[in-house]
């Protein structure tokens, strides 16, 4: 171990400290509005790629395959 990766890890640990004191004493306690927007935004763009892919015909032959296995082991 070098010194300086024994001062990049103080500096680490210094910073992890005063991000923890702050969130501890609420000046960071949740997201702001902007952060939901964007939040919300990746989330709608995942659901959408999502669907994109479980639509397409490769994986819905897939999924129904997986399904009707499963379904005739069952009985």
């Amino acid at each position: 171990m070098t010194i300086r990766n024994v001062r990049l890890g103080r500096r680490v640990q210094r910073r992890w400290l005063e991000v923890m004191t702050a969130v501890s004493r609420g000046r960071e306690a949740g997201m702001t509005t902007a952060e939901y927007a964007v939040g919300t935004l990746a989330a709608v763009a995942f659901a959408a790629v999502l669907m994109a892919v479980v639509k397409s015909g490769a994986v819905k032959s897939a999924l129904t395959a997986i399904i009707q296995s499963a379904l005739s082991v069952a009985s």
